[in-house]
């Protein structure tokens, strides 16, 4: 049976320059078949707002549709550690609201740990957490629920200037408590100063490499259509393989091909002429 790691393990793996493989995950089938390959951890991300509702962006996604999904993906890894995303609007409220909305992820969902998006300006949310004896992952660079403030999705942390506060938002983030950090879209020369800096795990989306990499799960699978970012490999095309599929399904039944003897119930020796009979009779 696969260990699940705990955040001794992951801090063991940095130590070790042993790199963490990780993505998201948002329904049962697709954290099972992760867990079943090795992953270290699953990420319910809300990315689950563009991947699964196909809102243009993460602001909308609430708490009650991530803690669904964090339900989901917690029964089919029980084996993998699992990361909650807390979404826009339940942690920017004050630190009460944060801490009952982290609890929540934990009571409800059976989290590991819950992850949330900034650096300086949550260091007294992700001080409370951790004080409630929770874990937490920061996530600083290009922070998707703060889209709208820097100007779209756009890479971090390219001048001088604005590579220093992420960094400043790194330090932040390791002296509230967090036991890791995610760092999303700057370039690696940020990146490797702050994993260099940081004793705690430094992971990375688009960032370079670091200790570890995270991934949205239908980016590389090449199920998401809408659009790929440049730091995303797509390891499979399961678009296409649904087109197909979808293709073959649709002209077999209309061809009256499927279904077909192999694919039906068939009824206990004698009891279809019993039935005939009868129903003549009633005729």
């Amino acid at each position: 049976m696969k260990k699940k790691l705990t955040r001794f393990d992951l801090q063991a793996m940095k130590d070790e320059g042993k790199r963490a493989v990780w993505m998201t995950a948002y329904d049962y089938v697709t954290a099972q078949l992760a867990e079943e390959a090795g992953m270290d951890m699953l990420l319910v991300g809300d990315s689950l707002g563009m991947a699964v509702y196909g809102y243009s962006g993460t602001v909308p996604v609430t708490m009650d549709q991530c803690l669904y999904h964090c339900e989901a993906v917690r029964r089919a890894a029980p084996n993998t550690f699992v990361i909650g995303d807390m979404p826009f609007g339940s942690y920017q409220a004050g630190t009460e609201e944060a801490c009952r909305n982290a609890i929540r992820f934990h009571k409800e969902a059976g989290v590991d740990c819950i992850k949330l998006e900034g650096g300086v300006r949550v260091a007294s949310v992700i001080r409370a957490i951790c004080d409630g004896g929770m874990l937490v992952m920061g996530h600083v660079g290009l922070t998707p629920q703060s889209s709208g403030a820097l100007g779209g999705f756009r890479a971090q942390g390219r001048t001088a200037d604005s590579a220093r506060a992420i960094i400043d938002d790194a330090r932040a983030v390791y002296n509230s408590g967090a036991f890791s950090l995610l760092v999303e879209g700057v370039p690696p020369e940020v990146t490797k100063i702050i994993r260099d800096e940081l004793p705690i795990p430094v992971y990375g989306i688009g960032a370079g490499d670091c200790d570890g990499q995270v991934m949205i799960c239908s980016d590389i699978l090449g199920l998401f259509q809408a659009f790929t970012p440049k730091f995303v490999k797509r390891y499979g095309d399961v678009a296409g393989e649904y087109r197909k599929v979808f293709a073959a399904y649709i002209d077999e039944v209309r061809r009256g091909v499927f279904p077909s003897d192999e694919h039906v119930y068939r009824m206990v020796e004698g009891e279809a002429a019993k039935l005939t009979a009868g129903h003549r009779n009633k005729g």
